[in-house]
């Protein structure tokens, strides 16, 4: 299993109420994130974004400003 094609399901968001990562620079500023905190989240439904979330704390600055800005306001 490749980490790449997995983390592309951040992109699957919206039904969670946060919004798209649109770029390719905020899939990479999460990119290491993902695979230490994230790595077996089933992607879709926002749920890639949900548990980067609840490691808010614990994230990359860059990854950090990528979760906040497309969290719910």
């Amino acid at each position: 299993m490749r980490p790449a094609p997995i983390f592309l399901g951040i992109a699957i968001c919206l039904s969670s109420g946060m919004a798209l990562a649109q770029t390719a620079a905020e899939r990479t500023a999460c990119q290491a994130d993902f695979e230490k905190y994230c790595q077996g989240v089933e992607p879709g439904g926002g749920r890639i974004m949900e548990c980067l979330a609840k490691q808010l704390d614990k994230l990359s600055p860059q990854c950090r400003q990528v979760i906040q800005t497309h969290m719910p306001k």
